[in-house]
C-alpha cells in the first residue's frame, strides 16, 4: 500500500506488542500494510515479551495456561524448567525481528480521541511523554497487566504491614517466617501457595468456594470458555472474573495441596485492621462457575472450610492475587462502554458504538487461547476497512 502520510500519521497504529498486538501486525502486514508506513507498533514496555516480561523466576510454561504461537513463526519446544519471562521475551524479539515490525518503545499512551466530532474523523494517539500520531484506526492490545485490580475492603489504608498485588511479586524467599494471607480464588493463588509452603504460614482467602473443575484444560475447555466470556461481551456486560470462566484444574500437585490442608480456602475478610484481617459471613457452599466451571455442587468440597463469621487473623502481608481488568482507560474519550459499564461487541473485536476502534485481547479473547485469532482477526477487519477496493491482498 502506498500513503502520502506525514511520519506522525498511520492508516492504523497498534497499541500493545504482546502476543495479540504481534498478530494483529502479522495480519496487517499479510494484506499489504507496510510496518512504519501504513501501520505503526507502540508499545509501552523497554523490549520485547508484552506482560510475560515481567513475570516471576519460578514461572515456567509448564505451570501456566500456555502460550499459543504466533502466526508465521511457531514457537520450539519450550523447556519447562526456564523461566516463562525469558522464553516468550526471546520468542517475541525473534518475531519482530523476522517480520520487521516498526515498533516503537517505550511509549506509554495516555489518551486516544477523536480530532473533531464527525464520526469518520482521524484519530490522535497521545502519549505520556508528549508524542502525538494521527491515524483511521487503533488496534488495541493493551492487555490487562498494567491495570491490576484490588478490591476496596474497609479498614485497607491502615495495615501497618506489607500489600502487594501478583504483578509487585519477585520470589519467594522474600515471605521467609512471615504469615501471609493469600487472596483470590485463581491459579496464581493456588501456585503461590504451594510456592510459599515451608517458608512461610499461608492462609488462603477467597470470595467464593474455591472453583475446581471437572473439565480438562484442553481445546474443548478453551472454547467453553470463550463462549461464556463472549455471551457477555456481545450484551454489553462487562466480563466476569478469570477464576469465576476457567475455574481451578484438578491437577495432583493441587489436590495433594488440599489434602494437607495448604490449599483450604478460610472465606473472606469483610475488614481490615492494622494488624490483620476480621473474616465475614460465608457465602452459599456455590462456586457460580460460569462456562466450563458452571455447576450446582463443589468438585472438591474439602478445599472450603471458611472460618466463623467475626474471626480475627494477624498477618503480616496481604497478598493480593485478584486478578486484572482490561487497561483501556487511554480510550475514555471514545465513550465506549455502555450502561452495562462494559463495552458491547458485534464480534470479538469490534465495539458497536466506533469503527475505529478494534479491541484486541479484550473479552473472550483476553486470554493466550484466543489472542493469536484476536490478532489475525483484528488485522483482516482492519484492512478491509482501509483497503476496501485498493489492494488485490485482500480477501
Amino acid at each position: 500500500m502506498s500513503t502520502n502520510y506525514a511520519p506522525t500519521n498511520y492508516a492504523a497504529i497498534i497499541i500493545g506488542a504482546g502476543q495479540a498486538g504481534l498478530a494483529a501486525a502479522h495480519e496487517l502486514s499479510r494484506r499489504g500494510l507496510t510496518p512504519g508506513k501504513d501501520f505503526l507498533v507502540l508499545d509501552s514496555n523497554d523490549g520485547p515479551g508484552g506482560a510475560w516480561r515481567h513475570r516471576w523466576d519460578s514461572l515456567t510454561l509448564g505451570k501456566a495456561h500456555g502460550i499459543a504461537d504466533l502466526p508465521g513463526l511457531p514457537m520450539k519446544r519450550p523447556d519447562p524448567k526456564i523461566p516463562a519471562s525469558k522464553l516468550v521475551t526471546e520468542y517475541y524479539g525473534a518475531y519482530e525481528e523476522e517480520f520487521s515490525f516498526a515498533i516503537v518503545r517505550p511509549v506509554k499512551v495516555s489518551r486516544v480521541e477523536p480530532t473533531s466530532p464527525d464520526p469518520t474523523s482521524l484519530l490522535r494517539v497521545s502519549s505520556e511523554d508528549g508524542r502525538e500520531w494521527t491515524t483511521r484506526m487503533v488496534l488495541n492490545a493493551t492487555g490487562t497487566w498494567t491495570n491490576p485490580y484490588v478490591p476496596y475492603i474497609p479498614g485497607i489504608d491502615k495495615f501497618q504491614g506489607k500489600q502487594l498485588h501478583t504483578v509487585n511479586y519477585r520470589k519467594a524467599e522474600d515471605f521467609k517466617d512471615k504469615k501471609v494471607l493469600v487472596v483470590g480464588g485463581g491459579l496464581s493463588a493456588v501456585q503461590f501457595l504451594l510456592e510459599l509452603e515451608g517458608l512461610a504460614e499461608t492462609t488462603w482467602a477467597t470470595r467464593r468456594p474455591p472453583n475446581f473443575t471437572q473439565r480438562e484444560f484442553d481445546a474443548g475447555w478453551g472454547l467453553a470458555v470463550e463462549r461464556a466470556v463472549r455471551e457477555r461481551t456481545f450484551n454489553g456486560i462487562a466480563p466476569a472474573s478469570v477464576v469465576r470462566t476457567t475455574g481451578i484444574p484438578q491437577w495432583p500437585d493441587y489436590l495433594d495441596g488440599v489434602d494437607r490442608g495448604l490449599i483450604v480456602s478460610r472465606g473472606m475478610f469483610d475488614e481490615i485492621t492494622p494488624t490483620g484481617v476480621i473474616f465475614g459471613e460465608p457465602p452459599a457452599t456455590s462456586a457460580e462457575g460460569l462456562g466450563p466451571s458452571a455447576g450446582a455442587t463443589l468438585a472438591v468440597p474439602q478445599s472450603w472450610q471458611p472460618f466463623p463469621a467475626g474471626t480475627q487473623l494477624d498477618v503480616d502481608v496481604i497478598f493480593w492475587n485478584t486478578g486484572f481488568r482490561a487497561a483501556l482507560r487511554h480510550l475514555s474519550p471514545m465513550k465506549l462502554r455502555g450502561q452495562g459499564r462494559g463495552i458491547e461487541l458485534i464480534d470479538e473485536v469490534s465495539p458497536a458504538s466506533d469503527a475505529r476502534i478494534l479491541l484486541v485481547g479484550y473479552g473472550s479473547t483476553a486470554s493466550t487461547v484466543g489472542a493469536t485469532r484476536a490478532g489475525r482477526i483484528a488485522g483482516k477487519v482492519a484492512a478491509k476497512r482501509l483497503l476496501v477496493d485498493a489492494s488485490p491482498h485482500v480477501n
